[in-house]
């Protein structure tokens, strides 16, 4: 008997196949009397230890070659099962069945091989796959593929007889296993297994929700390698670096122009991120997520109408947060708040004007500090005095009281505010390339701070 248990939701829920007494059991077919072979691969039972228990006891002793380790994850929730054939087409090939329940089932168009030794059922659909390619790349296969299986002359309930055909020579007698997941997500996971890597597209709604389909499952199965190819695939829109995110936003500002739409139409929904990255413990895609999400006012976060940018029509619908990311969402958004008023209150100090015989460091907030390349000095201080009084009423009006694009994003602001005294038109370009230089080391802080911000474990 196999059974096992699935913690996932919080309550137990076992899956549990027997094999029947000796002779013609449920779901096993003998063709034309012949004796079937049971598919190599699986031994002959020796005892009746569980998939749950023999699947942890194999992986325990093998933890430390796989990166990720099936006591981190919830058991994979999996049976073996029943199958029958039913009555034949007009091509003379016989229907599957259920042998419990009589539903029938549909042979993957592009994933049924006839010469596959494993047929994995995902909801109505069925996958003949090869145990050898399933064992290469995930340590679960690996280890669920040593289960002790009943011998020859016992029931064989759960086991499906392939005919003999150009690719298998005589009928064959291989097992069926059920996976209790989404059958285009096991779809996409086995054509990345026998294609030459996934064909990941460019990180849109369509592209992420096949994508996080691999990841689940990657992650699920221990398939370490495809897991660390969908990480990385993800991280180009939801990196962990300064300078990848400015490229992030480089593509989302094209997208917006070129489609007018908004830009946060052009990848999915943080929370979609936020709460794939939980489920596949990734937090190096949450910084991002986070502080992209934080970049909103909480009604569109929450209650977006047609015109807001996280607005998702359908079929696509809006997930939901977590209460404890929702708490670290809106303690973010105030430190995000806080920064961007620090940074207005910087510019208006008395330590931006670049005089002759200023020392290096000016304070906290200096926005002007003398490079290793230039020594240059402001050539006007009174004036520069003056713009830069008026750049700090600009920029209050702007984002603290008109609340103007940009208004919740400390790092737009900060690239702004370093844009306002532009060296190729101001008068004194000593100060304009000080203040360049600041907002660039304001930019970088921020990014350090983000971590912190939102009580992310990557702080």
């Amino acid at each position: 008997m196999y059974e096992m248990e699935d913690t996932s939701e919080g309550h137990p829920r076992s899956s549990t196949s027997s094999g029947a007494s000796a002779g013609n059991a449920a779901g096993t077919i003998h063709l034309n009397g012949q004796q079937t072979k049971l598919a190599t691969g699986l031994r002959p039972a020796r005892s009746s230890s569980t998939l749950a228990s023999f699947v942890s006891q194999s992986q325990h002793s093998r933890r430390a070659r796989s990166t990720r380790s099936m006591a981190t994850l919830n058991p994979p929730e999996t049976k073996f099962s029943s199958l029958k054939y039913g009555d034949k087409d007009e091509l003379g090939k016989a229907s599957i069945l259920d042998a419990q329940t009589g539903v029938r089932l549909q042979r993957h168009k592009g994933l049924w091989f006839e010469d596959g030794s494993v047929v994995c059922r995902v909801e109505n659909n069925l996958f003949c796959v090869h145990m050898s390619v399933l064992e290469r790349h995930s340590e679960f296969f690996k280890d669920m593929f040593t289960i002790p299986q009943p011998s020859e002359g016992q029931g064989q309930s759960d086991s499906l007889v392939i005919e003999g055909s150009i690719m298998r020579h005589s009928p064959q007698l291989i097992p069926v296993i059920t996976l209790f997941d989404r059958a285009e997500d096991v779809a996409n996971l086995l054509n990345a297994l026998y294609d030459i890597g996934p064909a990941f597209g460019d990180n849109g709604d369509d592209d992420f929700r096949v994508v996080s389909g691999i990841l689940r499952l990657a992650t699920k199965y221990i398939i370490d390698e495809l897991r660390e190819m969908a990480l990385t695939h993800l991280s180009t829109a939801w990196p962990s670096t300064l300078k990848a995110w400015d490229l992030r936003e480089d593509l989302a500002r094209s997208y917006e122009i070129d489609f007018l739409v908004p830009a946060a139409r052009r990848y999915p929904h943080p929370f979609a991120v936020i709460n794939l990255a939980r489920e596949v413990d990734s937090p190096s895609l949450l910084l991002s997520a986070f502080y992209d999400l934080s970049r909103y006012s909480y009604s569109q976060i929450f209650e977006p109408h047609e015109d807001d940018p996280l607005y998702r029509p359908p079929p696509h619908e809006t997930p939901s947060l977590s209460p404890a990311d929702t708490s670290r969402l809106c303690v973010g958004k105030e430190h995000t708040q806080q920064m961007i008023t620090t940074m207005i209150q910087a510019m208006g100090n008395g330590h931006h004007i670049r005089q002759a015989g200023q020392p290096h460091m000016l304070g906290q907030y200096s926005l002007l500090r003398r490079s290793s390349s230039s020594g240059a000095v402001c050539v006007s201080a009174a004036a520069c005095r003056k713009d830069f009084t008026e750049l700090v009423e600009l920029a209050t009006q702007h984002y603290m009281f008109d609340r103007e694009r940009g208004c919740y994003d400390p790092l737009y602001v900060a690239e702004e505010l370093g844009q306002l005294k532009s060296a190729e038109i101001s008068e004194c370009k000593a100060c304009a390339k000080s203040l360049e230089a600041w907002a660039a080391r304001e930019r970088e802080k921020i990014w350090r701070l983000i971590p912190f911000w939102f009580r992310l474990d990557t702080a």
